[in-house]
């Protein structure tokens, strides 16, 4: 029986106002953290081990704080959002110390700081929206969260387009317009999850729910045992994601990591180390193209709530996914900068539908009580094709892609479409997900 309100779409935006401080924060790490890497001297097959912080953080932090959630209840902070707070709080410090990295190593290390920041303040929003929204409005919530993953990033991408415009000159390794985006996103981490937080009320717990929540508390090791009894129970639809997400994020890691240097051998026939100034030309522009596929995500956000209603969340994702298979493939190949954007269009789509699809797919197979573990269960799906991917493809990039960036790109396109056709093997109990 479902007993929660009916909300106004004025009060599901507020409720995820905090998702855009969150993805202005992945923004900045999608875009700006590997060119980081490269004005300190990275070499093109060393990106991926340094970028083991996000998955790694990702895979242990996710879950445990999902778990832990499922099982708090503070009269005064509520069950979800005490996590949001600490992790901001977290994320903006590292935001605030990450453009004084004056080495590769002390990048990495902040990197890791920031990466748990942002997956202890993600993990619970998920839960959150499932905890707040009946199985009407769970669409709406969902892709409410994809319309600020798109209107965070773009501004993130924007910043790195806009400020090396008007902030120019050198502060130590770093041009000193890294300062002002990482900066920015310090304030946009807290104020959005502030916002959040003070205009929208958690669900407080029944009475049978509130003592199941006391007679769960247990050790240091609860949450742990709660992790690995969810797995063991876990349904099948949920593996068959796993593997759908096992191709689509270790190819989306392949585009992030090597987007920058793929555009400035397409566009500019540059690399880091031969010409760095067209190199940062490379990065502006990279910025702004990204900037533009989440101009896309929050445009297209709302109109798949429909599209998943008419033909099934599995079916537009599917579609979607191809969307953003074909613009990878094309992107590489491109010697006309402006036309870059007609070819990450795709990949705009796609992630609009990556950031909600998946879970309205899968939610009305997980149990209520334990939304948090499995939403921490799901991201855990996410971040171990990241590891796989930061572990496999140096060697990869090094020895059969020969450190060319435009042909890594190649490579995510064809993990894409590899996903999409996993996506149509999936088979759901019931429908009722996309009602």
């Amino acid at each position: 029986m479902n007993l929660k309100p009916h909300l106004s779409f004025w009060q599901i935006l507020n409720m995820n106002v905090g998702f855009f401080g969150i993805q202005y924060s992945f923004g900045l790490q999608q875009s700006a953290v590997n060119p980081i890497y490269d004005f300190l001297g990275a070499s093109p097959d060393e990106i991926p081990l340094l970028n083991l912080a996000g998955p790694v953080t990702g895979l242990l932090v996710q879950p445990i704080i999902g778990a832990l959630s499922d099982k708090t209840w503070h009269p005064r902070w509520g069950r979800r959002k005490p996590y949001f707070l600490i992790g901001a709080l977290l994320c903006s410090l590292a935001l605030i110390a990450f453009p004084f990295s004056s080495s590769l190593w002390m990048a990495a290390g902040l990197l890791w700081i920031l990466d748990a920041g942002n997956n202890m303040a993600m993990e619970p929003y998920r839960a959150f929206v499932a905890d707040k929204l009946n199985d009407d409005q769970r669409p709406l919530g969902f892709q409410m969260q994809s319309f600020f993953t798109g209107f965070g990033q773009t501004l993130a991408n924007l910043s790195l387009f806009i400020f090396p415009m008007i902030i120019v000159g050198k502060t130590g390794s770093l041009p000193t317009w890294v300062f002002a985006s990482f900066f920015l996103g310090a304030i946009c981490s807290v104020g959005s999850i502030w916002w959040s937080m003070r205009t929208t009320q958690e669900i407080p717990p029944s009475e049978e729910e509130l003592a199941h929540i006391h007679a769960q508390k247990g050790g240091v090791l609860e949450p742990l045992k709660e992790i690995f009894s969810a797995i063991a129970e876990m349904p099948k639809l949920l593996w068959q994601l796993a593997l759908v997400y096992l191709f689509q994020w270790y190819a989306l890691f392949c585009y992030w990591q090597n987007s920058s240097k793929s555009i400035a051998l397409s566009i500019w026939n540059a690399t880091p180390q031969s010409d760095p100034e067209a190199y940062e030309q490379a990065v502006s522009w990279t910025g702004l193209v990204n900037g533009w596929y989440n101009i896309v995500t929050f445009l297209v956000a709302f109109a798949l709530v429909g599209l998943a209603k008419k033909y099934s969340p599995r079916i537009t994702h599917a579609l979607c996914l191809t969307a953003a298979a074909i613009g990878f493939l094309f992107f590489p190949h491109i010697h006309d900068k402006s036309l870059l954007f007609f070819a990450i269009t795709g990949f705009g789509i796609g992630w609009a539908s990556m950031m909600g699809i998946p879970y309205l797919i899968v939610v009305s197979e997980i149990p209520k009580e334990r939304y948090g573990v499995y939403m921490g269960i799901i991201n855990m799906m996410i971040v171990v094709p990241m590891i796989i991917q930061n572990l496999t493809f140096g060697y990869i990039m090094k020895h059969f892609l020969h450190n060319d960036a435009r042909l890594a790109i190649t490579l995510a396109g064809i993990l894409l479409i590899c996903s999409a056709l996993l996506t149509l093997r999936m088979k759901p109990k019931t429908t009722t997900q996309s009602a």
